[in-house]
């Protein structure tokens, strides 16, 4: 996880989030996104039954793992794992245009804040599918991003023992409907996004990184 490059990337980071969203939501029966404050979805992790979130580094899994860099380098498990999620993430390498969002939006302190979280985080890849086109227009309205980010965190800490065992889980984002979990291990998705690299731990959350940026309505039954 590098450090970031703000420059030219929070704008695209942005427009491109807000694209996701713009472009895949067109369904009728979508419901429109909540714009609850993300520190106020509850932080319970009592849920009897199912795991507390809580990883090692020896739990972390997916093919896109190896991409991290190792020991004590800014972005490696060792280095992430002391750190509240969002300073965490802004060393991954797999994460730099996600990171970008979440500063454009102010949401970094409201991220590192809470106490127990599960964040589904889109690779930068998942965004490359994006047109630049509409970019500038969308980069003015940087509202419609914070719903987008609410919704790949889940206001509960979870592994992914727990996340298989919940079968579906609500994110801060409750309009967007259910995130549903499917299969286990390498196999395990996420409103049909793949794992990359699941199980991170961080200081506050579990950071499963993800192959596509989640879309608010698209689950809703």
């Amino acid at each position: 996880m590098k450090s970031l490059r703000i420059a030219g990337i929070g704008v695209t980071a942005v427009a491109a989030l807000a694209l996701a969203a713009c472009g895949s939501s067109t369904d009728s029966g979508s419901a429109p996104a909540s714009s609850a404050p993300m520190s106020s979805a509850p932080m319970s992790s009592a849920d009897s039954g199912v795991s507390n979130g809580m990883t090692t580094n020896a739990d972390v899994f997916g093919p896109a793992c190896s991409q991290l860099p190792q020991g004590n380098s800014p972005g490696s498990l060792d280095s992430m794992g002391p750190q509240p999620v969002a300073s965490a993430a802004s060393t991954n390498p797999l994460l730099t245009k996600l990171v970008a969002a979440v500063k454009a939006t102010n949401l970094v302190d409201t991220l590192n804040s809470q106490q127990a979280i599960t964040v589904f985080a889109p690779a930068d890849p998942a965004f490359n599918a994006l047109g630049d086109t509409k970019f500038n227009e969308l980069a003015k309205n940087p509202d419609q991003l914070a719903p987008i980010l609410q919704y790949h965190v889940v206001g509960k800490r979870y592994d992914a023992k727990g996340l298989a065992t919940a079968g579906t889980v609500t994110s801060l984002n409750t309009a967007g409907g259910p995130l549903k979990i499917e299969g286990t291990g390498d196999n395990m998705t996420v409103n049909g996004a793949k794992i990359l690299c699941g199980n991170i731990p961080t200081k506050n959350a579990t950071v499963f990184v993800i192959d596509k940026v989640l879309t608010p309505g698209t689950n809703k039954n």
